[in-house]
């Protein structure tokens, strides 16, 4: 590994060249919106502290190197405007992603991204698949504070697609979302309180469950020891290896068509987080290369 920094913004710029996006496996995508955060701030400055925390990457992600797919680091998504705007802009980005052929690995800004991500997947055609999210909270308000382009409604307006969802790690919700949870047959989960204490570290998926999936990781899913680098932590989360185990336990049941790391608030002084959260993005590209193989 080259010790060194720069401002090169692509993804593991120190060790790979810049892959064409149509050779890529993995098409990273910067989206650096914040609008709708409810507590801590700084989600804005997630993407570009992944980037250039990912230079101190080692190719080798301890069994396999993700990087020789090939790796292609998009432009950074415009944020500016109203959601509605940077929700098609994102959207866009991502159905000309997947019309390359690579698969979209998005780095947000608030949770609110995801559903710009899953809008992008429909917009491409592609309707046949499920969402697995790692959270802390349910995010299935239908609006909060009057907005239902909220980061405590993402989840909400995915399911209201028709999509199945099965939620991870989750231990904070109101009784909103705890009565649509009930309600809704196709909202799948296994909260926190199921899985933590006994460090569960696989999960069966209904039989019924989409082959195909989509996985959304808010990094306050896992446990504020590991991350406290996010603008809601919640104690009681998952683990660092938990957390990789539950995403490698859907992966070998299911086909992942894309990932994302959401909510990722970087302070500033304590880069360990940044590159937490580099190496996280990285480990789930090696789990989806070696069951791809």
């Amino acid at each position: 590994m080259q010790s060194r920094s720069s401002d090169n913004t692509i993804f593991l710029a120190s060790e790979i060249e810049q892959a064409p996006i149509e050779q890529a496996a993995f098409s990273v995508l910067p989206v650096p919106y914040e609008k709708t955060v409810s507590y801590g701030g700084g989600t804005a400055l997630g993407p570009a502290a992944i980037l250039n925390a990912s230079e101190q990457l080692e190719t080798w992600d301890g069994k396999s190197n993700p990087s020789a797919l090939g790796i292609h680091t998009c432009d950074t998504v415009n944020c500016q405007g109203d959601a509605a705007q940077v929700i098609e802009r994102i959207a866009n980005a991502v159905t000309h992603i997947l019309a390359s052929g690579s698969m979209p690995v998005v780095l947000g800004g608030e949770h609110t991204v995801t559903y710009g991500v899953i809008k992008g997947y429909l917009d491409a055609g592609i309707s046949d698949f499920g969402v697995v999210q790692i959270d802390a909270h349910a995010d299935l308000r239908d609006a909060y504070e009057g907005d239902p382009y909220s980061h405590a409604s993402v989840m909400k307006r995915v399911v209201d697609e028709g999509i199945p969802l099965y939620q991870l790690g989750i231990r904070a919700y109101c009784d909103e979302e705890r009565n649509t949870r009930e309600q809704n047959p196709h909202i799948h989960f296994a909260d926190a309180d199921d899985l933590v204490p006994d460090n569960q570290q696989s999960i069966q998926l209904p039989a019924n469950f989409p082959q195909k999936v989509f996985f959304t990781v808010d990094v306050d899913g896992l446990d504020p020891s590991v991350f406290p680098s996010t603008g809601t932590p919640v104690p009681g989360g998952l683990s660092w290896y938990q957390t990789l185990k539950l995403f490698e336990s859907v992966a070998k049941q299911r086909e992942i068509i894309g990932f994302d790391i959401m909510e990722f608030a970087p302070i500033d002084g304590f880069h360990a987080y940044d590159f937490s959260a580099a190496l996280l993005t990285y480990k789930l590209m090696g789990i989806v290369q070696r069951q791809s193989n």
